[in-house]
């Protein structure tokens, strides 16, 4: 009995589907069908699937076509299932001529012709506008998020503004489209979302004009350096119905999410302590913004939110005590600071370092056993669980997408699509309890020069 194995999400089950499954199913004797589960639609930029995975399953079902149903829930499941089915045949549309070629070591590869003029995508865009997003400084991190908005559903980008109207041009060339404006007001009148990466004392305003606007906020970490003012753009976002996300990249990528969800399940006990770090090693030219006191420079503050994350995900956003230790250069500017933070039955510390070096590394220590995240742990890719028997130990390998923007805004826009003004992966509470490190910080409270 030959077997073969065809995958796809199926959402709005049409003709161009059914007639894909049926040359699949002419190539052998049974048919085996795998259908994308939502999140893993949602990880690879899928944000306006119509139908569930049970809708989709069932529709698919409903042809006839189909001898057996698996669902598809995670990369290199293609690969265990042909092991796991025995399969002869692997069939997959012709619009993926070539990227399925390495399955060709465990069967035979078959590219079936598409049907022309019909599509789930054809059939959602009939009803679904795409959502015109506006960048707002366009320095090092733009360049890097405007083709990352290519890569999500959904994501255009319609418009640029800068001070420096020709580094927006620059990037508008780039890009290939999109209008630069010569004001920040005229963009945000033109769009129906921001992306906001200027320097850090710029958020504050320039997202409190959008958001009072009507228009949904993504901005560059740190949102704010100041907690009263991180609590007053929520409120803002809230009363308008809009979303406001911090764009921390780590805290949208699926493997963060998976190591937060195993350790909150119990499986290496409880928390009682974390250990984050972060630095960059670079030259004083290539750190003039970041070390610029001007413009709000050095390393909590520009590095801070990245370990600070684990910190408020796994031990909550309230602790009873916080110490800050920091080396000043000779213009006030933390070149390395380190933050011990006091809970109730745990502790944690971060350290961060600009122009100093330290091990990157995240651990995370419980009752049972510990976690531990290699540098750069923040680009998280690979995680261990590992015990006092080591015979229990577990390694966990996925795909981090560099530059990892898209997770972020992969998780902006879906808020957005669901109408969801808060998103479970970087709550509004810590958000504003990580800006409030930052305004101890400014204020110089249980502060210690070294």
């Amino acid at each position: 009995m030959k077997k073969v194995i065809t995958y796809g999400t199926y959402d709005l089950l049409h003709e161009g589907h059914i007639r894909l499954l049926e040359r699949a199913k002419a190539l052998g004797d049974w048919l085996i069908v795998g259908v994308t589960n939502d999140s893993f639609d949602r990880e690879r930029g899928k944000l306006n699937v119509r139908n569930d995975v049970l809708e989709r399953v069932d529709a698919v079902r409903a042809t006839g076509l189909a001898v057996q149903i698996v669902i598809e829930n995670y990369m290199g499941q293609k690969i265990d299932d042909i092991l796991k089915y025995d399969v002869d045949i692997f069939a997959i549309g012709s619009d993926w001529e070539g990227k399925f070629d390495y399955l060709g070591e465990y069967c035979e590869v078959v590219y079936l012709p598409r049907t022309e003029g019909i599509s789930s995508t054809m059939l959602r865009a009939a009803s679904e506008q795409e959502i015109r997003i506006g960048v707002v400084g366009c320095g090092r991190i733009a360049r890097r998020f405007v083709p990352e908005a290519a890569k999500v559903e959904r994501a255009v980008v319609a418009g640029y503004y800068d001070t420096l109207r020709e580094a927006a041009e620059q990037l508008a060339a780039e890009s290939g489209a999109g209008v630069v404006y010569d004001s920040f007001e005229e963009l945000v009148d033109a769009v129906d979302a921001l992306y906001i990466a200027t320097p850090h004392l710029s958020h504050y305003e320039q997202s409190r004009y959008a958001l009072e606007h009507g228009k949904h906020v993504l901005c560059e970490t740190p949102l704010v350096l100041c907690a009263e003012q991180a609590k007053e753009l929520f409120a803002i976002a809230e009363h308008n119905g809009v979303v406001l996300l911090e764009a921390n990249k780590t805290a949208f990528c699926p493997a963060f999410n998976h190591l937060v969800t195993l350790i909150k399940s119990g499986l290496i006990g409880d928390v009682v302590g974390i250990d984050a770090s972060e630095s960059k090693l670079w030259n004083e030219e290539e750190l003039r913004r970041e070390l610029n006191p001007d413009e709000a420079g050095g390393s909590l503050y520009e590095m801070g939110s990245y370990p600070l994350l684990p910190i408020v995900k796994l031990l909550g956003t309230q602790y009873d005590n916080l110490n800050l230790y920091s080396r000043l250069n000779d213009k006030g500017v933390d070149v390395y600071t380190r933050g011990i933070m006091l809970y109730s039955g745990a502790v944690a510390s971060f350290q961060l370092g600009l122009g100093v070096k330290t091990e990157g590394n995240l651990v995370v220590s419980g009752t049972q056993g510990y976690a531990y995240i290699p540098s750069p742990w923040w680009k998280t890719d690979y995680f261990e669980l590992r015990y006092e028997d080591q015979n229990k130990n577990k390694k966990y390998f996925y795909s981090w997408d560099e530059p990892g923007l898209r997770y972020e805004i992969r998780e902006f826009l879906s808020a957005i699509v669901e109408g969801r003004l808060r998103s479970s992966r970087l709550t509004p509470e810590e958000s504003v309890a990580m800006a409030e490190v930052m305004s101890r910080f400014t204020e110089r409270k249980n502060f210690f020069e070294i």
